[in-house]
């Protein structure tokens, strides 16, 4: 860093009443959009062939520096949103139109009611042609070499069906004849939009032409063993062209993952239970609509076996009793379900249906299937230990075995809660177990739901158990529930289930569970900045607690204790008050709001420290040329809340150059206050070309340094100025005060219908009617030669020496006009160059009608010190003389293909103060628009 922080360096100060200005934005795109020339798009629609990279820049103003977010919403809209908190967020969009053709597909079908096994004469034969594209798709049929167009042949007929307009073209053979028997070709167009080439698809119609049909060769259902490999066979049996074969199964479910498809042959190596179900063979050639046939595979399986006990159910009695009748049941679910079989053992021998031992089965067609045995006047002798064992006939999975104890002690369930446990009281994190005792022979399965207590929390959402279902189940009766947290408080139900137990009227309890937690308080963590002497107040709230009784707070300064109290229960806060601060009452404040549970607190940092500073990114001329070798930036920035803390009585100023780690750094003092709005200007000068520097700017108080703020200042010997006129600001043009009238920013959008007509743009260049403009009204009481004056903000020339034209740099400005109306007076362009003397050349001129068209000007510039344009507007001898001007640009060297009619070379400026936020997709953009 050879910069030399002493010399040269200068600090003023201007206040600004306006220096907190509302951001502005606007989306440019730097890459050549690919467009349809017919079609007039605004600015505001970016088009862009698929699987290229969409780049689009945001340039946004505004102080304090706008937060930036980029937003894309349906429909292909970016939209860019910049806010720095000063009036309404600044939001500009652009529509990306994403240009693309898929290849075209041919479908052919015959007439409805003449449908055959083949296409022969005398039947009306269509072949729609299809594609997706933007723009849409045009296109063109041939039959051999021959276009087909309509009328051109008799029997054929083309058209678009009505509810698909621009994404079918159907070619319609009547009453088909030897000559329709060719090869057709369908050809897709965009028109080469962007590149996009046409595409084709083919298709020969012969007398062979016919649908698919397939068929399968295996049996259906296919009963199969887990772990076997199973071989499902789809063939096609007919249809010209030979169908394609694909396997699907239902609902887009996607085939197993270890599955092999070889054209219509799908291999399962391993079946599993959970592989079984439907399978799909999908056969088409487009020809007619696709067939399928499907195949059910059936893995076999036996599961969830359950039990259940009835006591006699024509005595109103839930016990069994010697004399009466009982009821045992068993249930499994099988697959296939035909095959499930059970037989019944008493004390490990096989059981027969008898008289009063009754065996029945529910139909085999019925899943799950079911077994009953019944015991008819049940005697003491038939106390003993019944076993019900499901299988598949074909075997293939293990048996199910169930034992059914059935004696004296065989009872129905009882359900009591331990003493002093349907009431439970815990604390947030603990872990809790919810108990219910439960008695009989055997013991069932105890079902865990969550009561509603209000008809108001049912109706909002019904309550789930702590692991997200809506019950769960337990086989001892406990339910555990690990870091309890507030929201699992309420009444818990326990239940017996009425499988795996007696079939009776289910027993249940009740247990309700409050969490305790420690107070929730606002705000958690606070920094205050205050100067000593004022007076300020710190308040902290209670949200919520439980237990709620006997609150106590707590304030300290740091390990100093403040003061202690309770709370009422009219009062949810605490305030503490300081009268006057002095420098022992900067630090950290707490506040622990406590009940029997635990603490919440309230920190506030009390602090001296200045806010920091807020750069001033809008400056103009902000850089400037200092020497060969060196350059200059005008560093400017605003104070934030400079009245909030003790006055700022210097700033600590550093820099490094970028990729360096040496930081240079010195003291800007400060005299007297610095008023809200204020805009503080320091000149940095002796930077080294062409590199970029990291600022930082730190404000001092008494109390010690303040917030720190960084920019970087890049050098840029390319600057560039453009602007479309799109916002109110126009890009810090002018209005000359020495002219007669001004120009006006106009839109076609918003033309008064009073407009004089026969002259003016009817759209900005783009052709959008919604883009703005500039031009001059020449209506009453303008005056012929009256002059409207439009300047340009001023820009430094980069000249390396005024003393020598041919060591300025070239620049090209460069404008759309718009001379339009029989009394078009003139349109003049000056230099406006500010030496020691200010003196306008002029560069560009041109009267007279030019036509109802936009054109563009261009001229060389080459200014040699300090400059402005100076766009002149000249009224003609009547009103039909509106000129107008649009997308003003300059930039550094000389213009490609200047028009004929620029006049001479002087010269050019430098950046509009607008920073280029950038956004790159690099992406390939599919499906984008679609």
């Amino acid at each position: 860093m050879e910069a030399r922080k002493d010399e040269g360096m200068e600090a003023g100060r201007i206040l600004m009443k306006e220096s907190k200005t509302p951001p502005t934005v606007r989306i440019i795109h730097p890459r050549q959009p690919c467009n349809l020339q017919e079609e007039r798009y605004t600015e505001r629609v970016f088009t862009i062939r698929e699987g290229a990279t969409l780049e689009l820049q945001c340039l946004v103003t505004g102080h304090p520096r706008p937060q930036v977010r980029w937003t894309k919403t349906v429909g292909g809209a970016s939209e860019r949103q910049a806010d720095n908190g000063l009036g309404s967020p600044a939001i500009h969009s652009i529509r990306v139109d994403v240009y693309y053709l898929d290849d075209p597909v041919i479908w052919v079908h015959q007439s409805v009611g003449e449908m055959k096994e083949q296409f022969y004469s005398e039947r009306t034969v269509f072949l729609r042609c299809a594609s997706n594209g933007n723009p849409p798709v045009r296109y063109t049929w041939r039959r051999g070499r021959e276009v087909l167009s309509q009328g051109s042949d008799a029997g054929v007929e083309i058209y678009e069906p009505f509810f698909t307009q621009g994404e079918t073209k159907i070619l319609k053979l009547k009453n088909l004849r030897p000559q329709d028997y060719a090869e057709y070709t369908c050809i897709s167009s965009v028109r080469n939009i962007c590149g996009i080439g046409d595409k084709s698809a083919h298709f020969s119609l012969t007398n062979l032409t016919a649908p698919p049909s397939i068929k399968l060769l295996l049996e259906d259902p296919m009963v199969v063993n887990p772990g076997e490999t199973i071989t499902l066979v789809c063939v096609a049996s007919g249809g010209d062209p030979r169908p394609t074969l694909t396997w699907v199964r239902p609902g887009g479910e996607d085939l197993p993952r270890r599955s092999v498809v070889n054209g219509g042959t799908l291999t399962i190596p391993a079946v599993t239970v959970e592989e079984g179900g439907a399978y799909t063979c999908l056969a088409s050639n487009h020809v007619g609509s696709p067939v399928k046939k499907s195949v059910s595979v059936l893995v076999r399986g036996l599961r969830k076996g359950r039990f259940w006990i009835t006591p006699d159910p024509y005595h109103n009695d839930d016990n069994i009793q010697i004399g009466r009748e009982v009821k045992i049941s068993c249930q499994v679910e099988a697959t296939p379900p035909e095959e499930l079989q059970f037989i019944w053992l008493k004390n490990g021998r096989p059981l027969r249906s008898s008289e009063r031992m009754v065996i029945t089965h529910t139909d085999t067609n019925v899943s799950p299937g079911t077994t009953n045995l019944d015991i008819i006047d049940l005697k003491f002798t038939d106390f003993g230990t019944y076993t019900c064992v499901a299988s598949l006939a074909n075997g293939g999975s293990p048996e199910i075995s169930i034992d059914v104890n059935i004696s004296s002690t065989t009872v129905p369930p009882e359900l009591t809660v331990p003493r002093g446990r349907s009431h439970l009281i815990a604390q947030e994190g603990d872990t809790v177990d919810l108990q219910c005792l439960v008695s009989g022979k055997p013991k069932p399965i105890i079902l865990w739901s969550r009561v509603e207590e209000s008809s108001a929390v049912a109706a909002v959402a019904p309550l789930t158990m702590p692991d997200g279902s809506a019950e769960m189940e337990s086989y001892d009766g406990v339910l555990r529930i690990s870091n309890v947290t507030r929201d699992m408080s309420g009444t818990y139900r326990c239940q017996t289930s009425q499988y795996n137990g007696f079939n009776v009227k289910p027993r249940e309890a009740l247990i309700h569970l409050v969490v305790q937690f420690p107070p929730v308080v606002e705000p958690t963590f606070t920094e205050v900045r205050q100067a000593l002497g004022r007076a300020f107040s710190l308040t902290c709230r209670l949200l919520q607690a439980h237990p709620a009784r006997l609150l106590r707070y707590e304030w300290k300064l740091g390990s100093r204790l403040l003061t202690v109290g309770q709370f009422s229960h009219q009062r949810d806060d605490t305030t503490y008050l300081v009268k006057a601060l002095n420098r022992e009452g900067y630090g950290e404040y707490t506040c622990d709001i406590t009940n029997e549970v635990g603490a919440g607190r309230c920190t506030y940092l009390v602090t001296g420290k200045a806010y920091a500073p807020e750069f001033y990114y809008d400056a103009r001329s902000a850089l400037w040329q200092n020497r060969p070798r060196a350059y200059g930036f005008k560093l400017q920035w605003t104070q934030m809340e400079p009245g909030a803390v003790d006055r700022i009585l210097a700033y600590r100023l550093g820099f490094r150059q970028m990729g360096q780690s040496h930081w240079w750094e010195q003291q800007i003092p400060i005299e007297g206050s610095i008023q809200k709005g204020e805009l503080l200007t320091y000149n940095l000068t002796e930077l080294i070309k062409p590199e970029s520097y990291l600022v930082r700017l730190t404000p001092i108080t008494r109390f010690g340094e303040g917030d720190t703020t960084e920019r970087i200042i890049s050098y840029s010997s390319k600057l560039e100025f453009q602007c479309g006129f799109e916002e109110e600001a126009i890009c810090l043009f002018s209005q000359d005060k020495a002219d007669e009238f001004d120009w006006t920013r106009h839109s076609a959008a918003t033309r008064n219908t009073k407009y004089t007509p026969n002259t003016g743009p009817s759209s900005d260049h783009n052709g959008s009617k919604q883009g703005y403009y500039m031009y001059i009204e020449t209506s009453r009481p303008r005056q012929d030669g009256d002059k409207a004056r439009l300047l340009t903000p001023t820009f430094n020339s980069n000249a390396k020496s005024s003393a020598s034209l041919s060591n300025s740099p070239t620049y090209c400005f460069s404008f759309y006009y718009h001379m339009y109306g029989k009394h078009i007076g003139a349109l003049n362009v000056f230099l406006r160059q500010k030496g020691p003397t200010v003196t306008d050349t002029s560069v560009w001129s041109l009267s007279g009608n030019q036509g109802d068209q936009w054109l563009q000007a261009k001229v060389n510039i080459q200014p040699t010190t300090a400059f402005q344009m100076l766009i002149e507007g000249v009224r003609g001898a009547g009103i039909e003389g509106d000129i107008a001007i649009d997308d003003v640009a300059i930039q550094e060297g000389e213009c490609t293909h200047p028009p004929s009619n620029n006049l001479r070379s002087l010269g050019h400026p430098s950046s509009p103060h607008i920073w280029p936020l950038s956004i790159t997709l690099s992406m390939v953009l599919i499906g984008f628009q679609r």
